[in-house]
């Protein structure tokens, strides 16, 4: 069996010491989100994921949903531990006071989503699709909308869902079919089939909120034509309660590789009654404050797997006995040394902690910026974060699943044939992870979401950002300032030339052919999230190392700090110069016509 506990300390020292999350305190609304307020409630968060939902993980697995007589089941357990989640007023944590909600600031969504995802992915979908459905239908909905449904969502009492995908309409959804026809009361009647809907169809909730992608009958062609729809599953009475059932049903339930606790529907909607949200044929740019917060939230899935995951394997390399270390006996009492002292043991497990905690702070960074994006009283300021939150949004989806991806791969490695067996857990952190790469938009789309789009934007203006914050780090690393270590500074220095560099020169060849931006994506958002993960490593270490001078905080923690950040910069730095020579190298050697 598999364990967990929430990384509090290291969640603390990132939070307090490495991010000065105080800062928040000083925005309008948040005076009264000190660190020892948000670190206490978190304290408190991670002691739900451990004690109520990370026992149902393999449980959900196990059971998975099941569809009977048109109703969804959850798994056993599930619909007590959402009540117990959504009495203790987790759903409510960032929501709108105006609507019930705690108004917390943003970055303490992010860090609740981790230690969800790691105690019970399956389960922390249901109530993270409420909490998107309730953020776009805050920004985007009129106040009748707003009204009748918000209190809902921000209480928990009702779920949520994002309904985008059609059997033949995945990534290119600008030719769905399903249609909006006007009712001629001010709403509509939605008719059509979407799949692979999260969520879809439960018992935890009393109602489930559908925000739906749907054409008017009038539409222009692709995606300028899509309008968004609330449509509820129960249409709520003036008292707001669920009344009678609306014609959404759930078709089928997928039978799925991993995130069997969650229900992944077949939804059918027929003449379903619905409401405009935002402007008719809009729909998209409403839709994709969901989707960039989902995109968040995913990459907030990867990082929460592979937290699990490592914790698991570093407890295993420590007490399983395997041979002997190669320089003489470590447990001379013992049969056999533990795998721990194996270096290509500890090569995996120094990976696993250098990605998980490098992630992580990339991660909480842009929640901070998302939270002084919305709050911050100088409009240049917010615009910068902006801008930073936008450019970072595809690489921390991206890169900190294909890194959740590997991670859990490598959990598995160090248990050996018992990593393949299901009783230990671990092969269901892989599965599990594997979504993560591909839904909110794969991570090729991320890719070139980045590279085709927030890099060249503005003339370069989001990337200039990233590197007009980040670069002094660098350079006062660089001039041997105190407690910025300089032996980590040159190998960051050169990894963010070549990134500089890697981008003026595929801009530059994508100017003559539009194949050189898809040809290099994928490569240059790894580029990306290495040397953005470096700069965060620098950042921890010059903490640490201040710390340590100062005979400050955990010793063993802060040591453990410079070690990784020593291996992340000397192992799995270098890779850079490698993406870079890939990049570099341009489009032929994918588009020549006859290889295929």
């Amino acid at each position: 069996m598999p364990s967990y506990q929430a990384p509090l300390a290291d969640i603390r020292f990132l939070l307090q010491d490495v991010l000065d999350i105080g800062q928040l305190s000083a925005l309008p609304t948040y005076e009264d989100a000190t660190p020892e307020m948000l670190l206490s409630v978190l304290e408190e968060a991670g002691r739900v994921c451990e004690e109520v939902l990370f026992p149902l993980n393999q449980v959900g697995d196990q059971e998975g949903c099941r569809l009977e007589n048109g109703v969804v089941h959850t798994p056993s357990g599930f619909p007590e531990a959402y009540r117990r989640y959504r009495e203790g007023g987790w759903t409510a944590m960032t929501g709108d006071p105006a609507f019930g909600g705690q108004g917390l600031p943003h970055i303490t969504r992010y860090v609740l989503d981790e230690m969800l995802c790691s105690a019970n992915l399956s389960f922390s979908m249901y109530p993270e699709l409420g909490y998107g459905a309730e953020r776009l239908l805050h920004l985007w909905g009129d106040e009748e909308l707003k009204r009748r449904f918000l209190p809902k969502l921000v209480d928990g009492t009702w779920g949520g869902t994002m309904c985008l995908t059609e059997a033949h309409a995945g990534t290119d959804l600008g030719i769905i079919r399903t249609q909006a026809v006007p009712a001629g009361d001010g709403a509509y009647q939605v008719t059509g089939t979407k799949i692979f809907i999260s969520a879809g169809d439960h018992d935890l909730t009393e109602n489930i909120v559908h925000l739906v992608l749907a054409k008017l009958p009038d539409a222009p062609a692709g995606t300028r034509g899509i309008s968004l729809f609330l449509v509820p599953k129960f249409l709520p009475t003036e008292e707001g309660e669920p009344g009678t059932a609306n014609g959404v049903t759930c078709g089928s339930l997928e039978h799925k590789m991993g995130i069997k606790g969650n229900a992944t529907c077949v939804l059918n909607f027929e003449n379903a009654r619905g409401w405009l949200v935002g402007e008719p044929h809009k729909g998209m740019r409403a839709m994709f404050t969901m989707m960039n917060g989902a995109r968040l939230g995913v990459g907030m899935q990867g990082i929460g797997l592979a937290e699990v995951s490592r914790q698991n394997a570093v407890a295993y390399a420590r007490e399983r006995l395997q041979g002997r270390a190669l320089t003489g006996p470590a447990n001379s009492e013992g049969e056999a040394d533990p795998i721990i002292v194996h270096p290509d043991v500890r090569r995996m497990l120094l990976t696993m902690n250098a990605y998980v905690e490098g992630m992580r702070a990339l991660a909480y960074w842009v929640g901070i910026q998302l939270d002084v994006e919305h709050r911050h009283p100088d409009a240049e300021r917010r615009a910068e974060a902006a801008d930073l939150v936008a450019l970072m949004t595809p690489v921390v989806k991206a890169f900190g699943t294909d890194v959740g991806y590997e991670v859990t791969n490598l959990g598995l490695q160090c248990y050996g044939g018992h990593g393949y067996i299901r009783e230990y857990g671990m092969e269901q952190y892989v599965r599990d992870a594997r979504i993560a790469q591909i839904y909110e938009g794969t991570n090729g789309v991320q890719a070139m979401d980045l590279l085709g789009r927030k890099v060249p934007d503005g003339g370069g203006r989001l990337v200039k950002r990233f590197f007009a914050v980040a670069q002094p780090d660098v350079e006062r690393a660089l001039k041997g300032d105190a407690a910025l270590p300089r032996e980590l500074a040159g190998p960051l220095a050169a990894a963010f030339k070549v990134l500089q560099d890697t981008t003026m020169s595929v801009m530059g060849r994508a100017m003559k052919d539009p194949n050189e931006v898809g040809a290099a994506a994928v490569d240059y958002l790894r580029l990306f999230g290495l040397v953005a993960t470096g700069w965060m490593w620098l950042r921890m270490v010059a903490v640490a190392e201040r710390k340590l001078a100062a005979g400050e905080g955990d010793r063993a923690q802060l040591v453990a700090k410079q070690h990784t950040a020593r291996f992340f910069v000397t192992k799995l730095l270098p890779q850079a110069h490698a993406f870079a020579a890939a990049i570099n190298a341009g489009a032929a050697p994918v588009m020549e016509p006859e290889t295929f």
